[in-house]
């Protein structure tokens, strides 16, 4: 664990929490407010406008992805501020950043947290497979991360 002065000497982006807007992810994002609280570390909540994977190449972005993008940016940013409303002020993160990126999801995710303290995902995400323990995301940044991951599992029911 960096102490403040170690992040702010090396600029260390602190936690990144990845969010869509599913239950998983509102877990996710309430972990990691809590966690970077307790650390005393800025927090990057982001959210990633899935593109088109091209055949011949990586991501393929058209100009309305950014306005979609915004538009998304704005949503997390609610779901965030509902988050740390429900907080006392002295228990929440120093800094809070909401992030909204068009590309694809576990990369964007990778590249945002590439110098991060930790990254924070939802075990599974707003796509469809139910039946999967771990959504696809949550498997490909647990594979090919860097640096420490949290995945958060599903309430019990």
């Amino acid at each position: 664990v960096k102490t403040k002065a170690e992040r702010k000497e090396k600029k260390m982006p602190g936690i990144i929490v990845g969010i869509d807007g599913s239950s998983h992810s509102r877990r996710a994002l309430d972990w990691a407010i809590n966690e970077a609280a307790i650390r005393h570390a800025p927090l990057t909540v982001l959210t990633v406008q899935q593109v088109m994977r091209s055949f011949w190449a990586g991501p393929m972005i058209y100009p309305e992805d950014a306005e979609l993008a915004e538009h998304a940016r704005k949503i997390a940013q609610e779901e965030t501020d509902g988050a740390l409303g429900k907080l006392a002020e002295d228990a929440r993160p120093p800094a809070v950043t909401v992030l909204a990126v068009p590309g694809l999801p576990a990369e964007t995710i990778l590249d945002v947290a590439k110098d991060a303290d930790m990254i924070v995902v939802g075990s599974r995400g707003a796509g469809g497979f139910k039946k999967l323990l771990m959504g696809s995301v949550a498997c490909q940044v647990t594979h090919h991360a860097h640096v420490p991951i949290i995945v958060i599992p599903a309430e019990e029911s």
